[in-house]
């Protein structure tokens, strides 16, 4: 089975078991996903939503990110991991979306990475989630194994990762992988004991004997 084939194969399974796929972050607008994306780096999305559950009640604007005193903002997200950098970039993004964009977040991939603390797997989640564009597939930890454990790239950079799975994926599911990955790198495919017995990808991964 070659590379396109299988992962035609990895998408309609995966989409049986996860029928929903959708980003586990909460929100209610694209700053607020803005923020909770920023926030979920090296952190869970579980304690993420914890955290925004709070803080999304006390800053209900993107004015009101850039207005508050950056010690207060540090020590609302205090329990999230680097939260002292992330409480820098997301203000710092907060003051540069009310100056360059009329206080909303941009809707291309060329202006949101320029926002502080932002890079491609921010801006490819802001775009498909809160907009619905399909821009690029984003490729965290999960997506990043589970692409290379099952064959469809060698390579470990994720720039170089989200190239060779839009070349392979049809755009209509560029969303769909990283959520569909996601999910089961949670579930099944996990770091360091993938749970092989359950997995309904075993018969097709090239990985199936680590």
């Amino acid at each position: 089975m070659d590379t396109k084939k299988r992962l035609s194969e990895i998408i309609k399974r995966l989409k049986k078991e996860y029928p929903e796929p959708k980003t586990a972050l909460n929100f209610k607008n694209p700053f607020e996903l803005l923020v909770a994306t920023v926030l979920s780096a090296q952190t869970t999305d579980v304690h993420v939503n914890k955290v925004t559950e709070k803080l999304f009640q006390k800053y209900k604007s993107v004015k009101d990110f850039a207005d508050t005193p950056l010690v207060t903002l540090k020590k609302n997200i205090s329990s999230i991991n680097f939260y002292n950098n992330k409480a820098k970039n997301i203000q710092a993004s907060a003051k540069m979306i009310i100056e360059k964009f009329n206080s909303r977040v941009p809707k291309t991939m060329e202006e949101l990475v320029i926002l502080p603390g932002v890079a491609r797997k921010t801006a490819n989640i802001v775009l498909s989630n809160a907009y619905g564009i399909n821009e690029g597939i984003a490729v965290d930890t999960h997506v990043k194994r589970l692409s290379y454990r099952l064959g469809l790239t060698k390579h470990e950079d994720p720039v170089k990762i989200e190239r060779d799975l839009i070349a392979i994926t049809p755009k209509e599911d560029w969303e769909n992988i990283s959520h569909l990955l996601i999910f089961h790198g949670r579930k099944l495919c996990q770091a360091k004991k993938p749970n092989h017995s359950e997995c309904v990808l075993y018969d097709i991964c090239p990985s199936k004997d680590i």
